[in-house]
């Protein structure tokens, strides 16, 4: 280029980027990429935001806290079903929480596939409890004799 052309590139505010490519002419200058734009981000008082940060932390707990009473309630309406040994077995789902078919269908599919966590009732006697017998009169040998299974 000769310098007349290159004069009046530069009074165009034409300048050619070293970077890119020989010939091809940028309209970009330096300066404008350097300043910082004049839109300068909101800033918020200290107590403002502390305030704000009180009040989330204080939604979290609540949140937490409804959190737990569901995992109670969910154990609860599972022990009152009495089919299972230990209600905590069945895993927590809120929707059995608002669907009792729900709940009794997954009580079904876990005592379907693990018998031994459903709740047992002895049956019989077990030795424990009232006696039916008379007790009046006690007979020493009789005792001995039904201990000895003879």
């Amino acid at each position: 280029m000769t310098e007349q052309n290159t004069t009046e590139q530069e009074q165009a505010g034409q300048i050619s980027d070293p970077t890119s490519e020989k010939g091809v002419i940028s309209n970009e200058t330096p300066e404008e990429d350097s300043q910082e734009p004049e839109d300068a981000p909101e800033t918020f008082p200290r107590s403002y935001v502390e305030k704000l940060r009180d009040e989330s932390a204080r939604y979290r707990q609540r949140a937490q806290q409804a959190d737990d009473y569901a995992q109670r309630l969910h154990t609860a309406l599972t022990a009152a079903t009495g089919r299972l040994a230990d209600p905590s077995d069945l895993p927590f789902d809120p929707e059995h929480l608002e669907d009792q078919d729900a709940l009794t269908a997954a009580l079904d599919d876990l005592l379907a596939r693990k018998p031994h966590l459903a709740a047992r009732k002895p049956a019989g006697s077990i030795g424990q409890g009232a006696v039916t017998q008379d007790t009046s009169t006690v007979d020493l040998a009789g005792l001995l004799r039904a201990g000895a299974g003879g």
